[in-house]
């Protein structure tokens, strides 16, 4: 494993979210890192989850326009796994392994196929390894170091 991270749609999510400033600054850190470091990526699935919920969930929903601004900016330079057969294998393997539903499956099986040491993610099972991938919750208060 590499020191490359995978960062869930959760992150992302957060960067807009004025509710929780604590969480909002965590996921905006994460994300700029990623960003200077080039070592944080996406899947496909992560752009079409945040847009999903950009568009229909956020308190103020972007536009269409500000969506393509992110996207331009920030989730197309991050995104490195698209969708393949061998991805949805390795997909249902970990869905059998884990008991995960299978979108959170497809997640792992990411950054499993990325070779990612980290997963970021609030929704998962943070500090379980699998195949030497580690999850970890970036909003947990314990210290971690990416």
């Amino acid at each position: 494993m590499s020191d490359r991270y995978f960062l869930d749609t959760n992150i992302f999510v957060y960067c807009f979210d004025r509710g929780d400033r604590r969480k909002q600054h965590r996921a905006e850190t994460l994300v700029a890192a990623a960003m200077e470091d080039h070592l944080g990526i996406i899947s496909s699935q992560v752009l079409q989850e945040f847009v999903n919920v950009a568009t229909r969930k956020f308190a103020r929903t972007m536009t269409a326009a500000e969506c393509r601004a992110y996207l331009d900016t920030v989730l197309v330079p991050l995104c490195e796994v698209f969708p393949s057969f061998s991805l949805y294998q390795q997909a249902l393997s970990v869905h059998d392994e884990t008991g995960f539903s299978f979108y959170d499956s497809l997640i792992v099986a990411g950054a499993l196929e990325s070779q990612c040491r980290w997963l970021y993610s609030e929704d998962l099972q943070a500090g379980r390894s699998i195949r030497g991938l580690t999850i970890r919750n970036p909003f947990a208060q314990e210290k971690e170091t990416n």
